[in-house]
């Protein structure tokens, strides 16, 4: 409660970070914020065009026109939520250490500057993503509502290990050099592009290993086939997600006084 009340009492340099970001970004750009709707759009489109109509790619038992279209979108942007807190997260200490150093406020606004920026541009995104969904027929109907605890468990395990990461990589910096690296191997590792019925049947129970393909393929169930989330599949990363959560916690109030120095 304490870490909430100094939270809110800096609510004002929270929003005011978070707006500064999103207008530096496209400053002195002609179009300005437009580019926040025509880069996902075009994503989308490109997605849509290639694989339902140009290559005419086909999910496994699902007869719909741009299943996988959806399919991969709905890996795709749930994947660069988490990616985008974690890899923010874990630079967030390291990129604001003047701030760190000639300013006092809760150390913890920095976690949440970056999980709101995250957090508005996936907005933008999923917004026209269910823009598409709707025009073409596809929205999933009363199972959507379900996307909104899996995106706060996503969240919660990104943010946790993000923090986890950030107070790691300001001691020691080879950590962000190399998750970097993992990222690249986790992606594929991850049944985004891909189902897991293409895989050898030896090699699919290793699936039951990487905490978030099971969150993953809980938002496709929702995207494409319209169907509720197998709740029970989401114990394992939800209670990672906390242990991150606290992990992270942990070492950033352990550290705090010596990250200062160490920046």
């Amino acid at each position: 409660m304490t870490i909430l009340k100094a939270l809110w009492a800096y609510r004002g340099f929270i929003l005011g970070s978070v707006k500064r970001e999103f207008q530096s970004k496209y400053r002195n750009s002609l179009l300005g914020a437009a580019w926040t709707v025509i880069n996902p759009l075009a994503m989308i489109v490109v997605y849509t065009v290639i694989f339902a109509e140009i290559m005419r790619a086909k999910l496994p038992g699902v007869d719909k026109a741009f299943a996988y279209s959806i399919y991969l979108c709905a890996g795709i942007l749930t994947w660069g939520l988490m990616t985008e807190i974690i890899s923010r997260a874990q630079n967030t200490f390291i990129e604001n250490a003047n701030l760190l150093k000639k300013l006092s406020f809760p150390r913890l606004c920095l976690p949440v500057i970056v999980v709101a920026n995250a957090g508005l541009n996936f907005a933008i995104i999923f917004s026209l993503f269910t823009a598409f969904l709707l025009i073409s027929g596809n929205f999933p109907g009363w199972p959507f509502i379900a996307l909104l605890p899996l995106i706060v468990v996503l969240v919660v395990f990104a943010i946790g290990l993000g923090v986890t990461l950030g107070v790691l990589n300001v001691f020691f910096r080879d950590v962000g050099q190399f998750f970097g690296i993992f990222l690249s191997f986790w992606f594929w590792l991850t049944p985004i592009v891909y189902t897991p019925s293409i895989l050898p049947e030896e090699l699919r129970p290793y699936m039951t290993l990487n905490p978030i393909a099971s969150l993953i393929a809980a938002f496709q169930d929702v995207l494409v086939a319209g169907q509720w989330p197998q709740w029970e599949t989401l114990w394992p990363v939800t209670m990672l997600a906390v242990f991150f959560c606290m992990l992270g916690l942990w070492l950033f109030r352990r550290h705090a006084g010596e990250m200062a120095d160490e920046l």
